[in-house]
């Protein structure tokens, strides 16, 4: 009996808490209901209200950084209008304004570009829409694989490169005819008339120019091929670094050492006349070959010369001589130097 009574008890609370449940929850369903309405309504009057207020009156066209035409000059057209008038003629129909002609194919404009990991210049002038002699003249890029992530570029709104007026009396004329580019354009971009005597240092935009193909070559590091065509270990770097032969001394390295099998064939890293063959005790057994841009290299070491003074020679094809160990060395390797107008460069910094 007593197990009856506890069970219809049981069952009574939970019929009870059911009921409750299921109102209270119907209750919670419906009050959220209405509030999110109320709140949506209200947030919707408030937006409304901002943007009447904050809308400025009487605004109209499209924004344009150009500089703004005047198409007529309102007092001379009332005056040609009243003596139409006058002469009781109609007027002649306003000329329609090609809107082509408004539009800003001379503007120049600069924006700011933060470098990412693993950008390359190319991939960014493609971005936007500009070449990568644009970007690397603009921004004075010696070396375009040295850029680095976080670095500043300056992008232009259109292709073209800076170019300093070498020598006084320059034109916009002359310099849009050695580009071989629009001169009206150039002169339109830079403020000036094309007929404008320039001074020697002024720096200017043309537009649609682009670097000669040596300046391009050796900023991207392909001016110059490697002088070995076998694998070779890097000894030693351009730089200072310890002596070799002073221990406890530290020396200036003008040149990179290529280790590398005794007798290996040795051949020019670019085009050029070979000037200089001979012999000393640092070098060896040696050659410099001039060539064009204010460039020479030299190749030290030598087992053997296989060429002479006065021959042109061709990178990657006319062998100049072998790999060896002659003059002040440690060891088969060939020493090579790279010289810009009389100074040592980093060869890894022009070679392909």
């Amino acid at each position: 009996m007593k197990k009856i009574e506890d069970y219809v008890i049981i069952k009574f609370i939970v019929k009870k808490f059911n009921m409750v449940f299921k109102t209270r929850v119907s209750r919670i369903v419906s009050s959220s209901i209405i509030f999110f309405c109320f709140g949506l309504l209200s947030a919707s009057a408030v937006m409304t209200i901002v943007y009447k207020l904050g809308t400025p009156k009487g605004v109209g066209g499209l924004e344009t950084s150009a500089v703004p035409v005047s198409v007529y000059t309102p007092d001379e057209d009332y005056a040609a209008l009243n003596n139409l008038l006058a002469e009781d003629t109609e007027p002649e129909p306003v000329k329609q304004i090609d809107t082509a002609e408004l539009s800003e194919p001379a503007t120049l404009t600069y924006q700011t570009y933060r470098v990412k990991s693993g950008d390359m210049i190319g991939f960014i002038a493609d971005e936007f829409g500009i070449t990568q002699d644009t970007i690397i003249s603009v921004n004075n890029i010696r070396q375009s694989r040295l850029i680095q992530p976080n670095q500043y570029l300056k992008i232009p709104s259109m292709p073209g490169i800076l170019y300093t007026v070498k020598k006084d009396g320059e034109t916009i004329e002359s310099i849009a005819e050695k580009y071989e580019v629009e001169a009206q354009k150039c002169a339109l971009v830079n403020y000036l008339s094309t007929n404008t005597e320039l001074k020697a240092g002024f720096s200017l935009f043309v537009p649609d120019a682009e670097l000669d193909w040596i300046t391009r070559q050796e900023i991207n590091g392909d001016l110059f091929k490697k002088p070995l065509k076998a694998r070779y270990w890097l000894s030693s770097r351009y730089g200072w670094r310890d002596s070799p032969f002073n221990p406890g001394t530290r020396s200036f390295h003008g040149g990179i050492d290529m280790a590398v099998a005794q007798g290996t064939s040795i051949y020019p890293a670019m085009d050029g006349k070979v000037t200089t063959t001979g012999y000393n005790a640092t070098y060896g057994n040696y050659v410099i070959i001039t060539h064009h841009s204010g460039y020479k290299t030299l190749y030290g070491h030598m087992k053997k010369i296989t060429c002479r003074a006065g021959n042109f020679v061709y990178a990657g094809s006319t062998k100049i001589g072998e790999v060896g160990s002659t003059g002040l060395s440690t060891g088969p390797h060939l020493h090579f130097t790279v010289y810009k107008n009389g100074t040592t460069i980093n060869p890894f910094s022009v070679l392909n």
